[in-house]
């Protein structure tokens, strides 16, 4: 206990001090913190209904709110960022006060709200939505036109909320057990949103409206609405749940380069479910759907716009050569179906729980298919993008993510561990097994840390504060004297003590466990001093 009390107040003082560094608002804490108007109520279900209309550039819709009541209280907070607005709230058909306090709203209830209660309200909203900048990174609308000149129109938020298109409760730490979401879109015109579609109407207006539903837990950012003149075919695997449901969403434009590059969707649904457990959705299945931007991970819809071609945009961001053996988008972001749809953040700052084991799910996909030295190329190619910035954990309750080294410096992280684990099956069942403990679940980087070093048997602790909340790469100093190697760690947090593998006079990897005082090692002969490059150390030949 007084260990966890410690590390706590390490945690506190340490986000205190990064958080000097920034300056943040009151919109910033209304969004990223569980508010007293948040945490009286349970979110349940959505009913997202909204009709959208290309022409202008504008949406009109209605989002029906049920949840359960936790605590007795009659204020509630629904987000619903600018420049929309909210015309009229409800509950059981009665108009309800509310007032707007930036991108929050507050809604007077009349009706007293008991404790074990099942309640619902319903939003009715309007106007012309943000216009993403550079979807997916600043996203919010992409509203586009195909070859044809029909429009080809999709939502990315990630980071700047659900809010910016639909009301909803706009922080990641409570989900919907199920939501269903209807579209109404200018003929001949398709949505494809989450889950699996239940019906097609046909309007009075030349419209139709697509009725989806999800039967799984979703996160906000994970809902979509992707709307274009699209052909689709479906196809099935036998997964380790039984039978998947494919379907695949294209303009007819690249209908035959699509049915080529989407071949890779079986393969890497095969090599994940062996390294993280059966695909988590096999009720709503899996789509790949094309769309005017670079693709994201929305949860049962993933989004593609890699222009059909193997590695990131025809890059290989490794400069191995294994990058190019395959297609970035659909292998990352269909990787977060585990790691961001299944397993989710409650805080925007542990954003690293989503980045880096999918950028890891990247090196696991080119081991599961070229062997395990092109995965370890892979991920050590990746090294030199990695910037060392800031810390890859954020300041949390004002939505603050970390630096963009939870990508390459995540990944990297996670394979110095599983170098440590030294045990390629006893690995897989940890990361399977952390896919079966937080099933639909959000999560806090506490919970996964403690997860891992349980799971591995390893006090992982130090090795999280190291590469998580510092920007120092740990370097390992040596010096040869006579017949002695003297080691020590350097540039690293207090009590780091990793143990790491050298080559010895014999050529075997041989391991050490280095502190930051200097150990000794009697050798007979040594030629170069080589430390493993598994493991994401920097080493330096001391003189003195």
């Amino acid at each position: 206990m007084k260990f966890l009390a410690f590390v706590g107040l390490f945690l506190i003082t340490q986000s205190n001090l990064f958080a000097q560094k920034y300056t943040f608002t009151h919109d910033d804490t209304l969004r990223g913190s569980i508010t007293q108007e948040r945490a009286w109520w349970d979110l349940e279900f959505y009913h997202l209904n909204v009709r959208i209309n290309p022409a202008d550039s504008s949406i009109k819709g209605s989002v029906n709110i049920r949840y359960k009541v936790l605590q007795s209280a009659q204020v509630l907070q629904v987000d619903l960022q600018r420049p929309l607005t909210i015309q009229r709230i409800t509950q059981d058909g009665k108009e309800l006060d509310f007032r707007r306090e930036g991108n929050a709203f507050f809604v007077t209830l009349q009706k007293p709200q008991s404790r074990g209660n099942q309640e619902s309200i319903l939003v009715e909203y309007s106007g012309k939505p943000h216009v993403a900048k550079r979807a997916p990174w600043d996203g919010g609308f992409s509203w586009k036109k195909d070859k044809e000149g029909l429009p080809f129109v999709a939502t990315s938020c990630q980071g700047l909320g659900a809010s910016v298109w639909w009301p909803c409760k706009d922080h990641m730490y409570d989900e919907p057990d199920s939501m269903q979401i209807s579209v109404t879109v200018p003929k001949p015109l398709m949505d494809i949103s989450n889950g699996r579609l239940r019906r097609i109407i046909d309007n009075n207006d030349n419209t139709r409206t697509f009725e989806w539903y999800v039967q799984n837990p979703i996160n906000n950012y994970g809902v979509n609405v992707n709307i274009g003149n699209y052909v689709s075919w479906t196809d099935t695997l036998k997964g380790e749940k039984g039978t998947l449901d494919l379907s695949f969403y294209a303009l007819t434009e690249n209908l035959e380069k699509a049915k080529s590059q989407f071949q890779q969707v079986k393969p890497m649904l095969r090599a994940f479910e062996h390294w993280f457990g059966p695909y988590p959705f096999y009720e709503d299945g899996y789509k790949l759907v094309e769309v005017p931007y670079l693709g994201m991970e929305h949860q049962s819809s993933v989004t593609y716009g890699n222009g059909y071609q193997n590695g990131y945009l025809g890059r290989d961001l490794s400069a191995t050569g294994w990058g190019l053996k395959w297609d970035f988008i659909i292998i990352h972001e269909s990787g977060h179906e585990w790691y961001a749809n299944n397993i989710t953040y409650k805080d925007v700052a542990d954003m690293w729980i989503h980045e880096s084991f999918t950028n890891y799910s990247e090196n696991l996909y080119t081991e599961y298919y070229f062997g395990k030295q092109a995965g370890s190329e892979y991920v050590i190619g990746c090294r030199k993008l990695i910037r060392n910035d800031k810390p890859i954990i954020g300041i949390y309750n004002v939505n603050h993510s970390g630096s963009g080294d939870m990508y390459y410096k995540g990944g990297n992280m996670l394979h110095t561990i599983r170098q440590l684990v030294d045990n390629d099956e006893k690995w897989r069942q940890v990361l399977r097994g952390m896919n079966q403990t937080f099933y639909h679940q959000t999560v806090t980087t506490r919970q996964i840390e403690d997860y891992m070093s349980q799971q591995t048997g390893i006090d992982l602790s130090k090795v999280f504060d190291q590469y998580l909340r510092d920007t120092k790469i740990p370097v390992l100093e040596y010096k040869i004297e006579k017949k002695k190697l003297l080691y020590r760690w350097n540039n690293c947090v207090e009590g780091f003590a990793m143990p790491v593998k050298y080559k010895n006079e014999k050529g075997e990897w041989e391991k050490i466990q280095p502190t930051s005082d200097w150990k000794t090692l009697k050798i007979k002969k040594l030629g170069e001093f080589e430390v493993d490059k598994n493991f994401y150390v920097d080493v330096k030949k001391v003189t003195s």
